[in-house]
């Protein structure tokens, strides 16, 4: 029993340790987790504040501001050929090979290549095989509608420029109407293809011994039509040429009349992205260097 009365005061020691070694512990981490708490608040609270120095009478100015990329302009010291392929080498992978049909393709359709509007989409090539490749590029578009028409559609931004130019002037699709003058299908580029060529002549133009071909009709998969980036109008005089010059329409197909090529820039730029002006019978066409 003496030996009972004697533990008794060391349990009671022990145990008033322990209590108090809990509540060290217990305060320590809740002005840890309270810590934690405020730096995420203040931190939260200073993320919109960064890099802007404050008092109590001025208000913030200083706001994130949209980083904006300057436009592209090629090197003025390279050659026009050099200045026109380090423009399209931005938008295609992989430039064809000289004396290739390919390249005669990019000589003859590949003006929109250097078109520096973000909000048209280009083609990684400058052919489609068939109407399943062409239809899955033009899935992937955002189109708009050429106002006053019944169904043509083209990339909005086209879409838009061209409306702009047909307010400031009056001017008629080559048909007055319909969609065939503006974005096509693979199956009706071919249908223009047979219309005023044949096999034979694709060969031709595939192995460099036939090109006038390519001023009048686009070979199946090739036609700039297929991208939604150009249509064919009826244009009379200088003012509507001059419309369209002022919001990025072009001629840059040679000896295709009705064809318009929406390119985005200005007509003072063109010379500097490589473009070679050329006058055929009055009209005056943006050629390719190549």
């Amino acid at each position: 029993m003496k030996l009972n009365i004697r533990n008794k005061p060391n349990i009671t020691r022990f145990i008033r340790k322990a209590t108090f070694l809990s509540i060290v512990i217990l305060m320590i981490f809740i002005l840890v987790a309270s810590n934690e708490i405020t730096h995420h608040k203040l931190a939260r609270t200073a993320q919109p504040l960064n890099g802007c120095l404050s008092n109590n009478s001025l208000p913030c100015t200083d706001t994130p501001k949209e980083i904006i990329s300057e436009p592209f302009i090629p090197n003025p010291k390279l050659n026009a050929q050099e200045r026109f392929l380090s423009a399209i080498a931005r938008k295609l992978p992989t430039i064809p090979q000289p004396a290739t049909y390919e390249y005669t393709l990019l000589r003859t359709y590949g003006a929109v290549f250097v078109n520096p509007d973000v909000g048209i989409k280009l083609p990684q090539k400058d052919i489609f095989a068939n109407e399943q490749e062409t239809q899955e590029f033009q899935a992937t578009l955002t189109m708009g509608h050429v106002d006053g028409t019944n169904d043509c559609y083209l990339q909005k931004s086209a879409a838009d420029a061209l409306n702009k130019a047909r307010i400031q002037q009056q001017i008629s699709l080559k048909s007055g109407y319909g969609s065939g003058d503006c974005t096509r299908t693979f199956n009706t580029n071919l249908i223009f293809w047979h219309k005023y060529a044949n096999n034979e002549v694709l060969a031709k133009v595939q192995q460099g011994k036939e090109t006038k071909i390519l001023g009048l009709v686009a070979p199946p998969g090739t036609s700039q039509h297929l991208w939604g980036l150009a249509i064919d109008l009826r244009v009379s005089n200088q003012k509507q040429r001059k419309a369209l010059n002022q919001n990025g329409w072009f001629q840059t197909v040679q000896n295709d009349v009705p064809h318009w090529t929406y390119i985005g820039l200005t007509e003072e730029n063109l010379p500097l992205f490589g473009f070679k002006k050329q006058a055929i019978r009055g009209i005056t066409y943006w050629i390719t260097p190549l």
